[in-house]
């Protein structure tokens, strides 16, 4: 299963890295055979995973993982069913793997193709992925929700991860109900969307 956690601030915020431990305790149950985190920007960008070993039970699929030219960090959720046919392509672009994990494949795809790379996953997968030389933040799930990526943003703070009590680790995560949203749940028996999840 996995679980994915994370936050950008614009500003510098000291406190939001203390909160990324308690995170990923909330995350154990999706993820209980490792763990991570990352942190650049002084701290304002925080990366955490917790891993559920699938594919690659080696340390080599551990997340965040790293490019192999150093500049991008991923934490990844999922499965692409497809990784195997997208990797011979990106052998055949002179890419190299450490790990016979999709997180890899997936990373390596992004920094060949960008955002277009979603248009090759076949799958079910939530990540996000930081670039540090652009300074980007680049959040995506599967088509169909299937693997949730929850968020918020208040215009200075995002923060996302794979389940909501993961979010309220962070004080900053408001605490409040909204009633319309409650009242399509109530009639629906799902939240439609699309405020706050992606």
């Amino acid at each position: 299963m996995c679980g994915v956690v994370g936050y950008y601030c614009q500003q510098e915020n000291g406190d939001m890295r203390s909160w990324m431990p308690t995170a990923l305790d909330r995350l154990l149950p999706r993820g209980p055979d490792d763990g991570g985190s990352y942190f650049d920007m002084e701290g304002r960008l925080g990366l955490g995973h917790r891993r559920l070993s699938i594919i690659d039970l080696s340390q080599a699929g551990h997340q965040p993982m790293q490019s192999a030219d150093g500049d991008a960090w991923i934490v990844y959720n999922g499965e692409i069913y497809n990784f195997q046919a997208i990797r011979k392509q990106l052998y055949k672009l002179d890419y190299q793997f450490n790990s016979d994990s999709d997180t890899e494949v997936i990373l390596a795809a992004y920094r060949q193709w960008g955002a277009a790379c979603l248009d090759r996953f076949v799958g079910m997968f939530a990540f996000a992925i930081w670039e540090h030389s652009r300074q980007r933040l680049f959040l995506a799930r599967d088509r169909l929700g299937i693997k949730p990526l929850y968020y918020f943003f208040d215009g200075h703070i995002l923060i996302f991860g794979s389940e909501l009590k993961a979010l309220m680790a962070f004080p900053q995560f408001p605490r409040v109900v909204d009633p319309d949203s409650f009242q399509l749940y109530l009639h629906y028996q799902v939240y439609p969307g699309p405020q706050n999840c992606l």
